[in-house]
């Protein structure tokens, strides 16, 4: 499966290391953040997906540990529409501390998947399968 990306700057190729199913992104840009400030950090590419697949994107294991900051919308979703030029890919960063993210800094991670298939929505006046009891319904063990 190929995947075309277009390199926006001065930024390392993208790898698929073979003992991973995800590929880093680094921060295409050096970012100074404050506590509490929101920003859209660069990623420096483009990319070209598979027809039929989308990009989840997520923080690395230790974006929280090293710089502070979270991804707002808790997981991106870059579906295959998103293929132009200038569809430069971003990761959304909350701090919650004063922070530096230099240019290059591996801060975040994707994968592809393949797109939900087809769906029809339909409206019933009840559901026939078993009730678990709602959230919390497993209870402490």
């Amino acid at each position: 499966m190929i995947i075309q990306v277009r390199y926006h700057g001065d930024i390392p190729p993208l790898e698929k290391i073979p003992q991973g199913d995800w590929i880093d992104l680094r921060s295409a840009e050096t970012v100074d953040m404050k506590a509490g400030e929101y920003r859209l950090i660069s990623l420096g590419v483009s990319m070209k997906l598979p027809k039929g697949y989308e990009a989840h994107l997520v923080p690395r294991s230790s974006t929280f540990k090293k710089w502070g900051v979270i991804q707002a919308n808790s997981m991106g979703i870059i579906d295959e529409s998103y293929c132009g030029d200038g569809d430069i890919w971003c990761f959304s960063a909350l701090a919650t501390r004063d922070t530096r993210i230099e240019k290059g800094d591996r801060i975040c991670q994707f994968r592809i998947v393949p797109k939900m298939p087809d769906v029809t929505l339909e409206t019933v006046s009840f559901l026939d399968g078993p009730d678990r009891g709602g959230i919390g319904s497993t209870g402490a063990r």
